[in-house]
């Protein structure tokens, strides 16, 4: 059996949980039983049940465990579900370029040094499509993260389920080589630095541009 990312893992996750396989209230296995039965590390395992949480699926509660929050019924994780990738990409043109605006009215130097920390390691990641997109999650959310706004970053932490889709590890897998790593690598340094530089439109401008190559490798794949 193949090791699964932390993607994967909360992608299965949610889907027991759509389905009702798992309940709202039910407490998940321990990260021991997780990681013997995914096959994976437990900091795997602390990554995909980090996503749901910040999905809104689960809880964890100290010195109990992690229990389910979302049945399946929620209307939330109803349209998460069904969302294609490419209405993904669309919600994102909605906010992100608008985020990175108010980004750069908030972020302060700590958050520089953790956005150059998932820089370095997503330029590491070049030969690990998986371990990328995990880093490309987790810089989009913490680009949400310096804004301030709570409600912003928990409307971009739902639009984000969708990449625990069965769809989007497909079409992940189609359009994440090398050159397009490189490229979207190349489009986040650029981000930034407009965001430090304090250029609100600039940066704007470049997260559109990042969000419209998305979008076409997207297409493109989903022709072939």
């Amino acid at each position: 059996m193949k090791k699964l990312s932390a993607n994967d893992i909360a992608g299965e996750l949610r889907r027991e949980i759509s389905s009702g396989v798992l309940a709202v209230q039910d407490r998940l296995r321990p990260e021991r039983e997780l990681a013997e039965r995914f096959n994976a590390g437990r900091g795997t395992i602390r990554r995909a049940i980090r996503q749901l949480e910040e999905s809104g699926y689960v809880q964890t509660r100290a010195g109990s465990g992690t229990y389910v929050i979302a049945g399946q019924d929620d209307k939330v994780n109803d349209v998460i579900a069904n969302a294609s990738p490419l209405e993904l990409i669309d919600a994102r043109f909605a906010i992100e370029p608008h985020m990175c605006r108010l980004a750069v009215l908030n972020a302060r130097q700590q958050d520089f040094e953790e956005l150059e920390r998932l820089l370095l390691q997503m330029e590491r990641s070049v030969g690990d499509p998986t371990r990328f997109a995990e880093l490309d999650t987790r810089f989009h959310a913490f680009i949400a993260e310096t804004t301030g706004n709570k409600l912003l970053i928990w409307v971009l932490s739902q639009i984000n389920s969708v990449r625990n889709q069965e769809q989007w590890s497909l079409m992940r897998h189609l359009t994440l080589n090398e050159s397009m790593i490189n490229q979207y690598n190349s489009q986040h340094r650029q981000i930034v630095n407009a965001i430090h530089s304090r250029e609100p439109e600039r940066a704007a401008m470049l997260m559109k541009d990042h969000l419209e190559a998305a979008r076409l490798s997207l297409t493109r794949s989903a022709a072939t």
